[in-house]
């Protein structure tokens, strides 16, 4: 026999990977490194308070630009950023292409001749031409055609906290979006989107409101009857396919019918919707009716599986909010990773560009750092999920390998965030580093396929995209073998390299099982997905429908399914991650267990079963061949 090193579940915790956690924190040391380097260059104070085409900062006296009218102004008084003309977006360069002015308020109602300009100026004290005309020749002066504002000039509030001018009135975000919508060859459709979106928004809020609420509550239900579960859920998304497309159907019927009625474009395109909508879900209900088909056998399979996990969120249901800290602590990095870009895009010394206007800019190597930057929200971004996975590994790992329940940690998940925080978070930088080497490539490579996008040959494109797919798979595997590496090392606290070719021996070993597993458990909590977003879905036309007349509402019901699938999905990911550790587990325990004195198992009866059961069915298809593995023992 070869030697083989033991297992040793919990027995000792050592710290792992320690020079990839320096190496981690000297990362972000740069990163901040990056945040006080555009702060103390004043790009801070450029974002808040704001600056005007000639270099002067909102609110404050500023220094004399060589070369630059109009600079080193005292603006102490004048507070925010007023655009001559606020729609004239440039999107090549992603700014608007307008002089920028300061200003002491920004112009509360529509202000339609250079006499209400005027007028303005003497009553609120805000000049809205540039600082070279004084109010009284604003009606006078031949140059306010291109120093005043377009006309007319819009209603605008000052944005919170940014203290620039913005219109009132969204139709100039509708011409932005626009413009960077291609695919819409009607102006008007556009518009009628945005105004569909802005009148339902109280519904899109209620409908996400209840995705919200439907997966908690297929959270609990999972928790307390997961033997049921797996034929209740089946018979709910047949029952929700078919109701939901027999209602579109029934409603294209019902709008068709009175087609005589369809006099005004919202109802005209609505009824289009609901043909593409009942259309799109009668090829989804037959594809996911034969899908079921092929896999009845396979289905109570999955109900032990269920169980044993449901048994794990009983004990631990602190588990069931993972999902909200780490969104919530994402969300803080982004947050922070976009402040710092927008420091970026408005650090460095001043320099006139060719109009004779003020532009930030960095010269030498510093005008690289945004690349540095861009790999540390990728590193960073994968790094706080590692975290995740970890925790709920370490977790998963103590409730499995302690024999007596009630022997538990009072909260086993602190428990494994402080294993991770003490030992582990070396392991978690390296295993998120290498997913970040194969993530920034393919992030390239799809960046220079849009750019390409229509200019190269057949072959190339064709290749981008293999290359794109490769990475995209390699990444998949990676994060797969990864979040059993994070297993073991929780088990058996070893580095990150000896873990992962542990859990890879294990997983090649139990080949046959982790198939039955990844293709009936995953296919099962995909039916969960599906059915919050069917039921959402449902709920959204049902509401949405009363305002067909004058509310075209295509975009809020796809708003609401997207985000009904990003939650069903940050759920039941979760108990997906439990059963993944649940098995690898439970593969370690038959290998080095044998249910004889000494050696007695860890694992829940019936967990043995439905693994036994498995095996049984897929020698049955014939595809057991010889990899059978041994007989299990019970307890």
């Amino acid at each position: 026999k070869s030697s083989k090193r033991e297992w040793k579940p919990l027995e000792d915790h050592s710290c792992t990977d320690v020079p990839w956690l320096l190496l981690f924190v000297l990362f972000c040391i740069g990163m901040g490194f990056i945040c006080g380097f555009s702060i103390a260059t004043g790009a801070a104070a450029r974002l808040l308070s704001g600056y005007d085409s000639y270099g002067n900062i909102c609110g404050q006296k500023n220094v004399k630009v060589e070369g630059i009218v109009n600079s080193g102004l005292d603006l102490t008084h004048k507070k925010y950023v007023f655009f001559l003309d606020p729609c004239n977006i440039d999107l090549v360069h992603q700014k608007i292409k307008s002089i920028a002015l300061c200003v002491s308020a920004c112009p509360r109602k529509e202000l339609k001749t250079l006499a209400d300009v005027q007028n303005f100026a003497e009553t609120n004290g805000s000049t809205l031409c540039s600082y070279e005309l004084h109010p009284s020749e604003y009606t006078t002066d031949p140059r306010a055609a291109k120093l005043c504002p377009k006309f007319p000039v819009p209603e605008s509030a000052p944005i919170p906290f940014f203290h620039r001018c913005a219109p009132v009135n969204i139709s100039c975000y509708a011409k932005f979006a626009e413009a960077l919508i291609t695919f819409v060859s009607d102006s008007s459709v556009l518009h009628r989107l945005i105004s569909g979106v802005m009148t339902s928004k109280e519904i899109i809020m209620g409908l996400c409101l209840l995705s919200l609420v439907l997966s908690m509550i297929l959270m609990v239900i999972i928790r307390y009857i997961s033997r049921v579960l797996v034929w209740i859920l089946t018979i709910l998304v047949i029952l929700g396919s078919l109701g939901g497309t027999g209602v579109l159907w029934w409603l294209y019927a019902k709008q068709r019918m009175s087609a005589g009625a369809l006099e005004t474009q919202v109802a005209k395109d609505n009824l289009q919707a609901l043909l593409i909508y009942a259309i799109a879900a009668t090829v989804f209900t037959v594809i996911l009716f034969l899908i079921m088909l092929i896999m009845r056998k396979r289905v109570g399979l999955t109900i032990a599986l269920f169980h044993v996990a449901g048994k794990v969120f009983i004990h631990l249901p602190l588990l069931v909010f993972q999902p909200f800290w780490t969104f919530f602590v994402l969300i803080l990095f982004w947050t922070y990773w976009i402040t710092v870009l927008l420091f970026l895009g408005i650090t460095g010394s001043p320099v006139p560009n060719e109009e004779g206007f003020v532009e930030f800019r960095m010269a030498g190597p510093l005008k690289y750092m945004w690349w540095y930057h861009i790999v540390g929200l990728v590193w960073i971004s994968e790094f706080i999920l590692a975290c995740q996975q970890m925790t709920v590994a370490g977790a998963v790992v103590t409730y499995y390998f302690t024999r007596e329940k009630r022997n538990l940690p009072f909260t086993p998940i602190l428990a494994s965030v402080n294993r991770l925080v003490c030992y582990h978070l070396g392991t978690v930088a390296k295993g998120s580093f290498i997913i970040t080497l194969v993530k920034i490539p393919r992030m390239i490579l799809m960046y220079i396929h849009t750019q390409l996008k229509g200019k190269e040959n057949a072959c190339a494109r064709c290749m981008l995209k293999a290359c794109i797919c490769c990475l995209w798979c390699l990444e998949k595997c990676l994060t797969y073998l990864n979040q059993n590496a994070y297993t073991a090392t929780a088990i058996n606290s070893t580095n990150f390299c000896t873990s992962a070719k542990d859990a890879f021996v294990i997983l090649v070993e139990n080949a046959l099982r982790v198939a039955a597993i990844n293709t009936v458990g995953d296919f099962m909590l995909f039916l969960g997905k599906v059915l919050i977003v069917c039921s959402t879905g449902l709920a959204g036309i049902m509401l949405l429908n009363y305002q067909r007349d004058y509310t075209i509402w295509v975009l809020p019901l796809i708003i609401v399914c997207l985000f009904a699938f990003l939650v069903a999905h940050c759920f039941l990911s979760i108990y997906e991650m439990v059963v993944d550790v649940l098995f690898l587990c439970f593969a370690i325990d038959t290998k080095y267990n044998d249910g004889s004195p000494g050696r007695e198992f860890y694992m829940d009866k019936v967990l043995m079963e439905f693994v036994e059961n498995s095996r049984k069915s897929m020698k049955e298809a014939g595809r057991g061949g010889g990899a059978e593995g041994r007989e299990l023992k019970p307890m």
